[in-house]
């Protein structure tokens, strides 16, 4: 096992290499650049731009020079932990991540969570109650919430929020705490306002996720080691839950290295929507103005953790299941 991790880390880094090239010419494909954006949007509120002044801007913000440099000293500078500035905010790009970072954290553990905690018994029950009234009521309520957009289900429970709780609509905090100090008070708002975009981000995946684990552990129980378990009268609840729901969980923790990017960029369609101050809307706003090195930064960090989440689901499945065995 030492060996194979050992050997996924060395591999890590050409990975990351193609990924950091990968995406510095995708940001690249669209004509112009973030100057050019902006000189448009300067020229059509009528203000004159001299050849001049485009050149001193071009060579503030490194876009004079070839593109081969640019990545170069890009990608030099993110592996030191430097990932430039951004030309839009005018500021540090580690600063613009940070600030938001927390509250994506905060919001995407909720949702996982909740998505655990209702998935999971939720799938467990419908294997073991398979065709029951309750089986169908299940089923049904999970293709609706397969069917749901989650931008539709944000609106829902903004406007339910705002007749039944008297929760002002959109954000994380009402008008009066958002530029004030953490305190008590404030605190308690935030929980007010948190449990909309939680339950929005946690129930998009929870409908797919009673599938699944309803589906594996069907499987499971059809096997000769649970019939032979139930002939011998080991117990229901030992016999269910010790080696087949153990086994159903295999791809929930082959999948266990996709949160990590998640924990990153949290819903960006549903935060969007509810106005929130999160990462996902930055990334956004990044790539649709060409904010080349806060765009790129941001996929980079998702592509590592990409790559480091693969690598700890392996592991845990080979912890979990003394069947997968890595050579």
């Amino acid at each position: 096992m030492i060996r194979y991790i050992a050997r996924r880390i060395l591999g890590m880094t050409p990975t990351l290499v193609v990924i950091s090239i990968i995406t510095f010419t995708l940001i690249q494909l669209p004509p112009g650049d973030f100057l050019t954006s902006q000189l448009e949007q300067l020229q059509q509120s009528g203000e004159e731009i001299s050849e001049e002044r485009i050149a001193a801007l071009r060579a503030r913000y490194g876009l004079d020079e070839p593109v081969t440099v640019q990545y170069l000293k890009w990608v030099t500078n993110f592996a030191r932990g430097d990932m430039g500035y951004s030309f839009e905010w005018n500021r540090p790009v580690n600063e613009l991540i940070w600030d938001r970072l927390g509250y994506t954290v905060v919001i995407a553990l909720g949702s996982i969570l909740l998505t655990w905690i209702i998935a999971f018994p939720i799938g467990i029950y419908s294997a073991l109650r398979q065709y029951s009234i309750s089986d169908y009521a299940f089923t049904t309520v999970g293709f609706l919430g397969l069917s749901t957009p989650s931008f539709l289900l944000a609106m829902v429970l903004m406007y339910l929020g705002y007749e039944w709780f008297g929760v002002s609509v959109g954000g994380l905090f009402s008008p009066e705490f958002v530029a004030a100090p953490w305190s008590w008070p404030k605190f308690v708002d935030l929980m007010k306002h948190l449990w909309i975009p939680t339950v929005v981000v946690g129930l998009a995946g929870t409908a797919g996720l009673i599938r699944v684990m309803r589906a594996n552990l069907l499987d499971e129980l059809q096997k000769p080691y649970v019939i032979t378990a139930r002939a011998k009268g080991v117990g229901p609840v030992k016999l269910v839950l010790k080696y087949p729901v153990r086994i159903a969980l295999n791809p929930f923790i082959s999948t266990v290295g996709w949160m990590l990017p998640h924990l990153f960029s949290g819903s960006t369609i549903a935060a969007v929507v509810l106005s929130l101050p999160t990462t996902g809307p930055l990334l956004l706003r990044a790539l649709m103005s060409q904010d080349m090195y806060l765009a790129g930064s941001f996929i980079m960090i998702l592509s590592t953790l990409t790559v480091l989440g693969t690598l700890i689901s392996d592991i845990l499945l080979a912890w979990i299941d003394p069947r997968i065995r890595y050579e």
